[in-house]
């Protein structure tokens, strides 16, 4: 690719916390992964992080841990990535979606409230792209109803609203360290959350149900464990941890580095015929994971091929989700049922952005768009 979509800036401090850890016999959960989950928390303001194997095994465990389950429904969004509304199935429970709103693409507070039934347990809101949905207005409705507010974060590490952080309102937020995310360690996710006891149950959770870790039985000696809950297997492992803690140390150098590029974007795409630009809200802090453009659908699969053909990543975050066959097949919700989200999931295509990108990349992406565009 002449412009990637993606590239990382791992380097010589990923490497050397790596080589640290070789040194010692415990690869799996340890003291790399404490160390990262203190300093996650601590960035996020809350209490509580725990380490997990991705975001999806995160939405995953703590719809487990707040009782979710069978029976239930967690209402939800159709345009986010399949793994939220496969995450509350994964759980027995029922995924309800609700229609976005029509520039942002998140969760439209004011349709959450009437698909609340007898048999809704939680909302699964989702900060699409980087942009944190209204979480006051979530939280309201949700402690109105007596409801779980559970965050996907995974775009959104660096996001901020009305003064709220990701996790300081929900009942926990779900975070990704994919391949693409604004931290990786080519997988990998966390919970962040305050409730204590909450805590407690995911650490269990994790890890099978059981009460002691390896690293446990390593720094004090074999002792006898026990297994007091089903759990699965979604503890982070040291090595993840020691790529994770110097990329903290970058988070908000390259979160600025982000905002330059999109602001460049800005710029250079203002005014050009046909191209909508991305949401922003009053009073918020955009974690500008993705660079989402919106052109018209009969010119949207046309100017990606044509981006591709001239050696520039681009992709579609996403298509709306009720529209895939599993759950076309799963959940039957039928098209036109959700216009804004189908509408957006038409329109949008995700441009390059990364910390490393440089400047001139933008220019040439703009300059292909604005060829492009009738």
């Amino acid at each position: 690719m002449r412009v990637p979509f993606f590239m990382h800036d791992l380097g010589e401090a990923e490497l050397a916390n790596i080589a640290e850890v070789f040194k010692s016999p415990i690869l799996t959960t340890g003291e790399w992964v404490a160390r990262f989950e203190n300093e996650f928390a601590a960035y996020l303001g809350v209490p509580h992080a725990l380490g997990t194997t991705s975001c999806t095994g995160a939405l995953h465990m703590v719809l487990l841990a707040l009782g979710i389950g069978p029976g239930d429904e967690v209402i939800t969004t159709p345009m986010t990535f399949i793994a939220t509304a496969a995450a509350i199935q994964e759980a027995g429970a029922r995924p309800v979606f609700v229609d976005v709103e029509p520039d942002s693409g998140n969760l439209d507070a004011e349709q959450v409230e009437a698909a609340i039934t007898p048999r809704t347990r939680a909302i699964l809101a989702v900060h699409l792209y980087g942009l944190m949905c209204d979480m006051r207005r979530l939280r309201a409705i949700a402690d109105r109803h007596g409801l779980a507010l559970i965050e996907d974060a995974a775009h959104c590490i660096e996001g901020e609203r009305d003064g709220v952080k990701p996790g300081q309102l929900g009942d926990a937020a779900c975070f990704s360290f994919f391949a693409t995310k604004n931290m990786t360690c080519g997988e990998g996710g966390a919970l962040a959350y305050r409730d204590s006891a909450l805590h407690e149950t995911l650490k269990k959770l994790r890890l099978h149900g059981m009460t002691k870790t390896a690293s446990d039985r390593y720094r004090e000696g074999y002792q006898h464990w026990d297994m007091t809950m089903l759990g699965w297997k979604y503890n982070m492992d040291n090595i993840q941890a020691a790529m994770l803690l110097p990329q903290m140390q970058r988070l908000e150098i390259n979160r600025t580095k982000r905002e330059k590029l999109a602001e460049r974007y800005r710029k250079q795409l203002a005014g050009i015929p046909g191209i909508t630009l991305p949401a922003t809200r009053p009073n918020s802090r955009h974690a500008r994971h993705l660079f989402p453009i919106r052109v018209s659908p009969e010119h949207r699969d046309s100017l990606v091929a044509h981006l591709q053909s001239l050696g520039i990543g681009t992709t579609v975050n996403y298509r709306a989700i009720h529209l895939l066959s599993h759950f076309q097949t799963t959940l039957a919700y039928p098209k036109g049922r959700f216009p804004s989200a189908e509408q957006m999931g038409e329109e949008t295509l995700s441009l390059p952005l990364y910390p490393a990108m440089p400047l001139e990349h933008v220019d040439q992406v703009s300059e292909a768009l604005k060829l492009f565009m009738p």
